[in-house]
């Protein structure tokens, strides 16, 4: 983001507003009507509609569904306004004021005010928040409601923070007495529940007092958890649904060939990730994390876990679609050697350790597993891939199991990234990491306006999440899904999948 960027986002006005909002030139006239159905790669008994826990994209795609947020990312990924129609920033970027739009109703039919907006975002504050929210509003002393407006008062400037409010954890409900009752399931989104069966399907109707003239189309969506690769795949060539996501890439070729269906791809920070639980043994001595960096070949696993759909990871969650990516940091590569001396480093001569992965955490994963044992035996490091069911993986083996398979959307900025799950302290920082070097910066960065001193920052910290981080992260992955032919839509955008999981109000029937 260069300055002139960054002056734009401090001050948002209605003009600005306008523009950013305005649509996007489409491929033909939207048609009305019909009901979409969503293949899922995800879904999971545990699911629920508390904002603070969603974290796969069943809940996640939910959550757009039949929520609005503050702001949101555009077909063109870029910041646009949403339930903020404008915004402003004192000089400091500590404290944000956000005009809040008129005229839009929850599914209830009351009005969204201010007020709803504070007890939203309060929802995730507080030492008692069990919220995976909690991290990226932790930066909040205070919110209150300002006549149509909403103001903000950080410990700390960020330039970035009309992208955090953006999150999908940050969905906007109705409040009483100061406070949201997130089990209602409602919203002010395109699409009102009618059923929701967790890690099964949910069924959604059009709200027909959305406040979005151009979008939401269809009459009615369906989400179904198909959790099996060829299960979603057969029930996409057999009209069940009409879009999965996560194709599975080694049948890719097979659904290209398919009469009535297109396949496509977009390129954003999607990665994935292999976290170990840095306060425990062995994974708490960096020279066996390093060891197991440098036992893995991560070019095999793009070419035969990915086929190529994507690019090598560094071990740092900073991507390619991001502003500050430090592409001078020398990219980690395969060497047994290494692998070996930082063993001896630990006073090993060998290693033994498990690694737990599923399908749930990508696809492929288990195969990924395999391997990565392949080639980390050559450096005297024998790991034992352990198989888990896809059912329960997120709640009974993430964060919990010294060693597994995860996925990360990525996030629009630096920040945004490493204060989620990075932080030390953060709810979804899954290696339960922590450096004090790295958490100074983090505050350092996030203050900072000039572009080159952010720029330097956050190389840094890419290089401590290299060198010293909880996580192996061998690959960014694309997001690849296919689609009936009968559906049709705009420019979209790779923040999230499916057109950053905004395809129930974007797409429509040809």
């Amino acid at each position: 983001m260069n300055e002139l960027d960054r002056r734009q986002l401090l001050k948002l006005g209605a003009a600005g507003a306008a523009l950013v909002a305005a649509p996007r030139a489409m491929a033909q006239t939207p048609k009305q009507g019909g009901t979409m159905r969503i293949g899922r790669a995800h879904g999971s008994t545990t699911d629920n509609l508390d904002p603070g826990v969603w974290e796969n994209d069943f809940t996640i795609g939910q959550g757009f569904i039949y929520n609005n947020y503050l702001t949101e990312i555009d077909q063109n990924n870029g910041l646009a306004p949403e339930l903020a129609e404008s915004w402003e920033a004192s000089p400091d970027a500590k404290q944000w004021v956000f005009k809040i739009r008129k005229g839009v109703t929850f599914h209830n039919g009351k009005d969204v005010t201010p007020d709803d907006v504070v007890a939203s975002i309060n929802y995730h504050r507080g030492p008692d928040s069990k919220s995976a929210a909690a991290g990226i509003v932790s930066q909040i002393e205070d919110i209150k409601a300002d006549g149509d407006n909403v103001v903000v008062v950080l410990s700390g400037g960020n330039a970035d923070f009309p992208y955090i409010v953006s999150d999908y954890h940050l969905a906007i409900m109705p409040a009483a007495d100061g406070k949201i009752d997130w089990t209602q399931g409602i919203g002010c989104g395109p699409y009102k529940i009618t059923s929701f069966e967790p890690g099964v399907r949910g069924t959604y109707e059009k709200h027909k007092d959305y406040w979005k003239s151009d979008r939401a189309h269809f009459d009615a969506v369906e989400q179904i958890a198909i959790v099996d690769a060829a299960a979603r795949t057969n029930a996409l060539l057999t009209g069940e649904v009409d879009v999965i996501d996560r194709v599975d890439l080694k049948t890719v070729a097979r659904l290209k060939r398919a009469p009535g269906v297109a396949v496509e791809q977009t390129n954003g920070n999607q990665h994935y990730t292999l976290p170990m639980l840095s306060t425990q043994a062995p994974f708490d001595n960096n020279e066996i994390r390093l060891a197991l960096k440098y036992a893995l070949d991560r070019e095999e696993l793009l070419q035969k876990i990915l086929q190529g759909y994507g690019t090598l990871g560094n071990d740092h969650p900073i991507g390619p679609a991001n502003t500050y990516l430090a592409t001078d940091l020398e990219q980690r590569a395969y060497d047994a050697d290494k692998a070996k001396f930082h063993l001896k480093q630990a006073g090993l001569d060998n290693l033994t350790v498990d690694l737990h992965m599923s399908e749930a955490a990508f696809a492929g994963a288990v195969d990924a597993g395999i391997l990565y044992s392949e080639t980390a035996a050559k450096a005297g490091i024998t790991i034992n891939v352990v198989r888990e069911p896809s059912d329960g993986y997120w709640s009974d083996v993430w964060m919990k199991k010294g060693w597994c398979g995860s996925y990360w959307g990525g996030r629009p900025t630096e920040d945004w990234m490493f204060s989620q799950v990075y932080q030390s302290g953060a709810d979804w920082n899954e290696a339960f990491w922590s450096n004090e070097r790295f958490d100074k910066l983090l505050k350092e960065g996030r203050a900072e306006l000039d572009s080159d001193k952010r720029r330097d920052i956050y190389r840094e910290m890419q290089m401590i999440c290299r060198d010293e981080g909880g996580s192996v992260i061998p690959m960014f992955s694309s997001y690849v899904f296919a689609r009936s032919t009968k559906l049709d839509h705009g420019a979209m955008a790779s923040n999230w999948d499916m057109d950053g999981h905004k395809l129930v109000e974007r797409w429509w029937f040809a």
